[in-house]
């Protein structure tokens, strides 16, 4: 065994790499032991991101607000006005610039839901550490944003340069990048289970009993990380909730749905305000100042409307406050959050759905309590389902969103209720829109990610990887004679023909070539001409492209109903490259389908 690791290490180490990483890989290949010691590593690195972001972002609220130390940006009631306006301004002059100057030549970032279901988690280290240098600007500037997504970015982002510097395999590679997006999620909120299965519904796409020990295992070790050098980022203080009972239930699965609808409007709020600054002759990197002064100017009014809202949060769960101010709340922070994300912030909306959610519910508990006096429900319970209710309806994962709530009141009736919200926000969010707000954000730039389910491999495997190069073929113009010289029966199971330039002219059955054709032969007594191949092309205009993902060339066999397919390099001069048979490209999906299988059950 030692003299086989020894000869993988000689052959298989790049130069300069050196044999530690080679070392490492065999390990985490050959040994499940080796993937948890590797996700406990990474959820380490995890805690620490956000332990480094959170601080940061704190300084900067207190440098740029002149804030007391320790004190919460959304709660402050001392910024004097000229602050509260001139730091989002310069903030966002100070993003917009350094993203135009960092992407104008560049494509724009990968993020881990990205990054696992089209690029087998790879991302780039480098731009994921601007990006969380961009969310930490922008959310410590007071752009209304949370810094979720700064975190899941820089951790998943180191997570895949130490995977790569191992060479993992695709999936470990998803792994790991799950593996750090949890773990820093678990380490913000001080909650391990919301860590695991934000990592299981939205980066990795899937729960399996091989991922489940490593996601755990990183997601605790970065809340314990974060634990023992700092507070949780988010330590809710939650009032007493009162009596649940089964009363409650009608009206908990009425706020979640309700909860939904609010979340397609945040999200189109979002998308609306992003497309009027494209439309607009404001230059790109201008625009985050005109979003910072409006932010700015609804802060002036309430503060709540800044950052990610963890102050605020605490402030309404618990506040005794009129229905008017809730609504006039609601409505100024989804107004903020969508200019802050629309006019180029850099930031997402998982806190701040947060707090919109516990604003939802303490309007509409309030709202049906004036209709029925009688009504029986208590008002941090409808706060805390409506929290839940609208992070999933705009980030997903309902189960990930009820443990959030488990473990942030270890109450498990209320965890009971917010199961039922949550699937209510889900199903009207998924039936009524059909995205989160990543996957939304997805959709705009026209990529069809619906999730992190990995469909990245099925664009890898193409046409053009599968087909053969050894083409029978046959001029168009060849007659039937010399097409049945050079092809024997039997000699081959399919015949392409070519025109000029070895332009793909259609398929020829092979069998055609030799079955009698009655009125053929009555045209060719009455004409002297022979006839040519071209009397029996097939499927003229069903052509395969060397770059068509292993998906849409089977829907084309199936719509040509044909057992094999030329490849060509393009329409326009259809030249022929190859030939795909039906069969093989099953055979080849179904042998992929089932490693990728074998990979996440861990067989």
């Amino acid at each position: 065994m030692g003299l086989a690791v020894i000869t993988v290490k000689a052959t298989e180490t790049p130069a300069g790499t050196g044999d530690a990483p080679q070392g490492w890989r065999a390990l985490v290949r050959s040994s499940e032991i080796g993937i948890v010691v590797l996700a406990c590593v990474v959820g380490v690195l995890a805690g620490l991101v956000v332990l480094a972001m959170s601080f940061t972002t704190q300084l900067l609220h207190e440098v740029i607000f002149g804030l007391p130390l320790g004190q919460r940006l959304s709660i402050a009631t001392t910024i004097p006005p000229w602050r509260a306006i001139v730091g989002p301004v310069l903030g966002g002059l100070a993003i917009g610039c350094a993203s135009w100057l960092f992407f104008r030549r560049r494509k724009q970032p990968i993020d881990p839901i990205e990054a696992n279901a089209l690029h087998g988690g790879r991302m780039s280290l480098r731009d994921s550490v601007f990006v969380a240098l961009q969310t930490m600007g922008s959310s410590g500037a007071g752009a209304s944003v949370g810094l979720e997504a700064g975190y899941t970015q820089a951790a998943s982002g180191l997570a895949s340069h130490i995977g790569r510097r191992l060479r993992l395999r695709r999936a470990d590679m998803r792994l790991m990048v799950g593996c750090a997006a949890g773990g820093a999620i678990g380490a913000a909120f001080d909650a391990p289970l919301t860590g695991a299965f934000y990592a299981f519904e939205l980066i990795l796409g899937s729960y399996s009993i091989a991922a489940f020990v490593p996601v755990m295992a990183a997601t605790f070790m970065a809340t314990v990380t974060h634990s023992v050098l700092a507070p949780a980022l988010l330590a809710v203080e939650v009032p007493p909730i009162g009596l649940i009972t089964m009363a409650n239930l009608p009206l908990v699965v009425l706020l979640g749905a309700t909860c939904g609808l609010v979340g397609i409007v945040v999200m189109r709020a979002a998308a609306f305000v992003e497309a009027g600054f494209r439309r607009s002759r404001i230059p790109t990197w201008l625009r985050p100042a005109f979003g910072g002064l409006l932010v700015g100017v609804l802060a002036i009014w309430n503060p709540s409307v800044f950052s990610a809202g963890h102050g605020a949060i605490n402030l309404y769960l618990g506040i005794d406050a009129s229905l008017g101010l809730f609504a006039l709340v609601l409505v100024a922070k989804a107004l903020a959050s969508s200019v802050s994300i629309g006019s180029g912030f850099r930031g997402g909306l998982f806190f701040a759905s947060l707090l919109l959610g516990v604003l939802t519910g303490r309007l509409f508990i309030g709202l049906l309590t004036l209709a029925f006096p009688n009504l029986a429900g208590h008002e941090t319970l409808f706060a805390l389902v409506g929290m839940s209710s609208l992070a999933v309806s705009i980030v997903g994962g309902p189960m990930t969103m009820t443990l959030l709530a488990l473990e942030m009141t270890g109450d498990l009736k209320l965890t009971l209720a917010v199961v039922g919200a949550a699937g209510a926000a889900s199903l009207v969010t998924r039936r009524l829109f059909g995205f989160s707000f990543a996957t939304w954000r997805f959709h705009l730039r026209g990529e069809s990610i619906r999730g992190a389910h990995d469909v990245g491999w099925m664009r890898d495997l193409t046409a053009g990887s599968m087909m053969r190069l050894e083409v029978p073929k046959i001029a168009a113009d060849a007659t039937i004679a010399e097409a049945r010289l050079k092809y024997p029966p039997g000699s081959t199971n399919y015949l392409v023909a070519v025109g000029p330039g070895g332009a793909y002219a259609g398929m020829v059955p092979p069998g055609a070539l030799y079955e009698p054709d009655p009125a053929l032969d009555e045209e060719a007594a009455a004409e002297p001409a022979p006839r040519t191949v071209r009397h029996l092309l097939r499927n003229p205009d069903r052509m395969l492209l060397a770059d068509m993902s292993v998906r849409d060339t089977l829907k084309l066999f199936e719509a040509a109903e044909s057992e094999a397919l030329p490849v060509v390099a393009d329409r326009d001069s259809r030249r022929l490259v190859g030939i795909l048979s039906e069969a093989h490209a099953i055979k080849r999906y179904s042998d992929e389908v089932s490693r990728r299988n074998r990979e996440l059950t861990g067989e």
